[in-house]
């Protein structure tokens, strides 16, 4: 059986999931991802090759940073996950610079009460300035562990790229135009795309379209008006896409949120 229940706070998004059969598609979000591995093994891929998180095992995700998962075997998986905007990450450490994780896996048993203790506050509903307290107990123990000052500037033309992807979330991938913009072959580009960002230039796009959904979905409470604006032909195929992703379709997802 497989269960996935979504609480917001103090800007955090916390996930406490239970899976065996499902398998998540390749994807990015636009957040810090920080989770703990609470039973089983959790399995993924990423930056070309696979990875596994064993009880008690951190998973550190960077934004932008293309990745799968699933349990790793028959017995299934059960983890919690924080989801965190980088200006609010920066914000809690008062750095200007992106910072990157640089291990995708830690064991840490300090770091990891604080990702449960922040989790649960989130999860139980608790005062949003307590959630916040705990938060900058969180980023304390992450500056003493494996955050990093990231001095790899990104491609110009890819930044330029994912400019305009983002700008038409919309609207159908025009891969041509946006190629010839580029001054590229649409074959050139889709190999350039995915050589920098490991995931292709209609998986970005698709995935842009499902986070900038799930974004208003949080902010207006309106889940139809989300369809409309990013593009999607009606709620089933919303739903399609967003549970891919999130575990959840974007209807239950609104529901954990109210």
């Amino acid at each position: 059986m497989n269960k996935f229940i979504y609480k917001k706070s103090a800007g955090i998004t916390a996930l406490s999931a239970s899976m065996s059969d499902f398998t998540y598609k390749k994807h990015a979000h636009q957040e810090y991802a920080i989770g703990v591995t609470l039973r089983g093994i959790q399995e993924y891929n990423l930056d070309g090759s696979v990875q596994l998180s064993y009880q008690n095992g951190i998973m550190l995700f960077n934004p932008e940073q293309a990745h799968d998962g699933m349990a790793h075997d028959k017995t299934g998986l059960d983890y919690v996950m924080l989801y965190i905007e980088p200006q609010l990450l920066l914000e809690a450490i008062e750095k200007k610079d992106i910072l990157r994780f640089s291990t995708p896996i830690v064991y840490d048993v300090r770091l990891e009460q604080r990702i449960l203790s922040l989790s649960d506050a989130i999860l139980g509903e608790k005062d949003e300035a307590l959630c916040s307290e705990l938060f900058l107990s969180l980023t304390e123990s992450l500056i003493q562990t494996k955050l990093s000052t990231d001095d790899k500037k990104e491609n110009a033309l890819i930044r330029k790229a994912k400019d305009m992807l983002h700008a038409d979330l919309e609207h159908v991938l025009k891969l041509d135009e946006l190629s010839s913009e580029l001054h590229l072959s649409k074959f050139q580009f889709i190999r350039l795309f995915k050589a920098h960002t490991g995931i292709s230039p209609y998986q970005y796009f698709l995935n842009c379209k499902i986070e900038r959904a799930k974004s208003l979905i949080e902010k207006n409470k309106d889940i139809y008006s989300a369809v409309a604006a990013c593009g999607f032909v009606d709620l089933t195929h919303l739903n399609k896409h967003f549970k891919s992703v999130y575990g959840t379709t974007a209807f239950e997802y609104m529901s954990h949120l109210q």
